[in-house]
Protein backbone atom coordinates (compact mmCIF):
# COMPACT_ATOMS: atom_id res chain seq x y z
CA UNK A 1 0.00 0.00 0.00
CA UNK A 2 1.28 3.27 -0.90
CA UNK A 3 1.37 5.74 1.45
CA UNK A 4 -1.37 8.77 2.67
CA UNK A 5 -0.04 11.76 1.16
CA UNK A 6 0.84 9.16 -1.86
CA UNK A 7 -2.91 8.04 -2.23
CA UNK A 8 -4.57 11.49 -1.81
CA UNK A 9 -2.70 13.03 -4.31
CA UNK A 10 -2.96 10.43 -6.93
CA UNK A 11 -3.89 11.71 -10.44
CA UNK A 12 -4.46 8.00 -11.87
CA UNK A 13 -2.31 4.97 -12.62
CA UNK A 14 -0.02 3.84 -15.31
CA UNK A 15 -0.57 -0.58 -15.25
CA UNK A 16 0.34 -1.04 -11.38
CA UNK A 17 2.05 2.67 -10.69
CA UNK A 18 0.45 5.33 -8.87
CA UNK A 19 1.10 8.96 -10.92
CA UNK A 20 1.11 11.68 -8.09
CA UNK A 21 0.77 15.29 -8.30
CA UNK A 22 4.33 16.45 -6.70
CA UNK A 23 3.30 20.19 -6.64
CA UNK A 24 -0.40 19.36 -5.04
CA UNK A 25 1.28 16.53 -2.48
CA UNK A 26 4.04 19.72 -1.35
CA UNK A 27 1.85 21.89 -0.98
CA UNK A 28 -0.95 20.34 0.67
CA UNK A 29 0.70 16.90 2.06
CA UNK A 30 0.42 18.69 5.88
CA UNK A 31 -3.40 19.13 6.23
CA UNK A 32 -6.26 16.82 7.57
CA UNK A 33 -9.04 15.61 6.10
CA UNK A 34 -11.53 18.63 7.14
CA UNK A 35 -8.27 21.55 6.69
CA UNK A 36 -8.65 19.81 2.81
CA UNK A 37 -12.72 19.79 2.24
CA UNK A 38 -12.12 23.48 3.97
CA UNK A 39 -9.73 24.41 1.06
CA UNK A 40 -12.69 22.77 -1.88
CA UNK A 41 -10.09 19.77 -2.33
CA UNK A 42 -12.94 17.62 -2.23
CA UNK A 43 -11.24 14.61 -3.77
CA UNK A 44 -8.54 15.18 -1.65
CA UNK A 45 -10.30 15.01 1.09
CA UNK A 46 -12.48 11.96 0.40
CA UNK A 47 -9.42 9.95 -0.16
CA UNK A 48 -8.11 11.17 2.96
CA UNK A 49 -10.74 10.09 4.65
CA UNK A 50 -11.08 6.90 2.48
CA UNK A 51 -7.72 5.88 3.57
CA UNK A 52 -8.51 6.32 7.18
CA UNK A 53 -10.66 3.92 7.38
CA UNK A 54 -12.69 5.95 10.07
CA UNK A 55 -16.23 5.91 10.41
CA UNK A 56 -16.24 8.90 11.56
CA UNK A 57 -13.82 11.08 10.01
CA UNK A 58 -15.83 9.36 6.22
CA UNK A 59 -19.46 10.61 7.99
CA UNK A 60 -17.93 14.26 9.35
CA UNK A 61 -16.64 14.95 5.42
CA UNK A 62 -20.26 13.05 3.88
CA UNK A 63 -22.09 16.02 6.09
CA UNK A 64 -19.53 18.95 5.10
CA UNK A 65 -19.58 17.71 1.28
CA UNK A 66 -23.00 17.39 1.21
CA UNK A 67 -23.92 21.20 2.88
CA UNK A 68 -21.47 22.77 0.51
CA UNK A 69 -22.63 21.15 -2.68
CA UNK A 70 -25.78 20.78 -2.17
CA UNK A 71 -25.96 16.64 -2.22
CA UNK A 72 -27.54 14.16 -0.43
CA UNK A 73 -24.68 11.50 -0.81
CA UNK A 74 -24.94 8.82 2.13
CA UNK A 75 -22.43 6.68 1.87
CA UNK A 76 -18.46 6.13 0.87
CA UNK A 77 -19.59 4.01 -2.21
CA UNK A 78 -21.43 6.92 -3.91
CA UNK A 79 -18.81 9.67 -3.46
CA UNK A 80 -16.00 6.82 -4.69
CA UNK A 81 -18.10 6.60 -8.03
CA UNK A 82 -18.42 10.30 -7.77
CA UNK A 83 -14.61 11.22 -7.64
CA UNK A 84 -13.46 7.77 -8.77
CA UNK A 85 -11.02 7.20 -5.78
CA UNK A 86 -10.95 3.35 -4.64
CA UNK A 87 -8.51 2.03 -2.51
CA UNK A 88 -6.21 -0.04 -4.68
CA UNK A 89 -3.25 -2.71 -3.68
CA UNK A 90 -0.52 -0.14 -5.27
CA UNK A 91 3.14 -0.25 -4.36
CA UNK A 92 5.13 1.59 -6.96
CA UNK A 93 4.38 5.99 -7.05
CA UNK A 94 5.85 7.82 -9.96
CA UNK A 95 5.96 11.97 -8.66
CA UNK A 96 4.96 14.39 -11.59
Amino acid sequence: MISRDDFIFCIGYDGGTAIVDGRAKKEFSKLSTAQLAEKGLYRAAFASALYSKKPEEMHAFIDFFNQKAGTKFTDEAQLSRLFGVYIEDITRVKIL
